[in-house]
């Protein structure tokens, strides 16, 4: 069964995608890998010889959308992004269950397709979820995790996110600008300067079957994990708050060597704030090299 309410809902989408495509900063190359879930479609950038990394994106979201926050990163990595599976983009349309080791063993195919057996991993909101469940699944084929806006440790008070998804019910059926505004202005920074964040949000609530479980985690599932992991928070996400995730980020993982929380920043960060954000995950991916 399609995520798309309709094939023009597919195509609206797609072109929220190839236009976040168009405007990343750097070179970007394609792939399609096989993996048990189905076909998977990757971006690439930077240098093909430099030490990989693999980026997650949001959920109900676009893999490019969430990629232009580190495309400085390619100056020195091989920034490897996969649309995941399920979720819009150009992957396979097949579901997985975020609470099990799905996730973890389409990551393990995604990595296997490109020969590399760890890597540095980052992950955005649903993506950090996807990390998350990887270490469960198979915490050795992580190097180190940055995980910025996290799913994976709950979500916040239920009365802020009641709030947004009544909004977003009502304009799956009620498509008024003045509805979009304001589950636009709940979750991006920059909500007036920040038009292909809100087309994105406005096609996926209106076309999208929506993913409404998130990965979550518990402390005995990542008690072998290990690798260093960095955690940035908004400190205005309606949806993983600071003082609600960051007590559960340190319950859960041992390793979290890293909990900074950017200021101002709701879930879907300024172009100031997702600069921020990169420069500081570049000097943690540079602590994590020393020895």
């Amino acid at each position: 069964m399609s995520i798309y309410r309709s094939a023009a809902g597919r195509r609206a989408l797609e072109r929220c995608y190839d236009t976040a495509v168009d405007r990343l900063e750097v070179d970007v190359d394609e792939r399609i890998v096989e993996t048990r879930y189905g076909p998977t479609h990757v971006l690439l950038a930077g240098p093909e010889s430099a030490q990989p990394i693999f980026v997650f994106h949001g959920g109900n979201a676009t893999n490019p959308m969430t990629l232009a926050w580190y495309t400085a990163l390619a100056d020195e990595y091989r920034l490897v992004a996969p649309d995941t599976v399920g979720h819009p983009g150009k992957s396979a349309e097949t579901r997985l269950d975020p609470g099990g080791a799905e996730y973890g063993k389409w990551v393990v195919d995604v990595m296997d397709a490109f020969d590399v057996e760890s890597a540095p991993m980052i992950g955005t909101s649903y993506g950090a979820g996807i990390i998350v469940r990887t270490a469960a699944f198979s915490p050795n084929r992580i190097d180190s995790a940055a995980l910025v806006v996290p799913a994976g440790f709950g979500t916040g008070p239920v009365r802020s996110l009641l709030r947004i998804g009544v909004q977003s019910v009502l304009y799956r059926y009620l498509p008024r600008e003045w509805v979009l505004d304001r589950v636009v202005a709940a979750l991006v920074t920059d909500a007036d300067s920040n038009d292909l964040s809100r087309a994105t949000i406005a096609a996926s609530l209106r076309y999208v079957e929506l993913e409404r479980k998130l990965p979550d985690s518990t402390a005995a599932e990542l008690e072998d994990f290990t690798a260093p992991v960095a955690l940035y928070l908004g400190e205005e996400d309606p949806f993983f708050p600071p003082e609600a995730i960051a007590p559960r980020a340190r319950e859960r993982i041992r390793s979290l060597s890293r909990l900074e929380t950017l200021p101002g920043e709701r879930h879907i960060f300024s172009t100031d704030g997702q600069a921020d954000v990169t420069a500081r995950i570049r000097e943690f991916l540079e602590e994590c090299k020393r020895p």
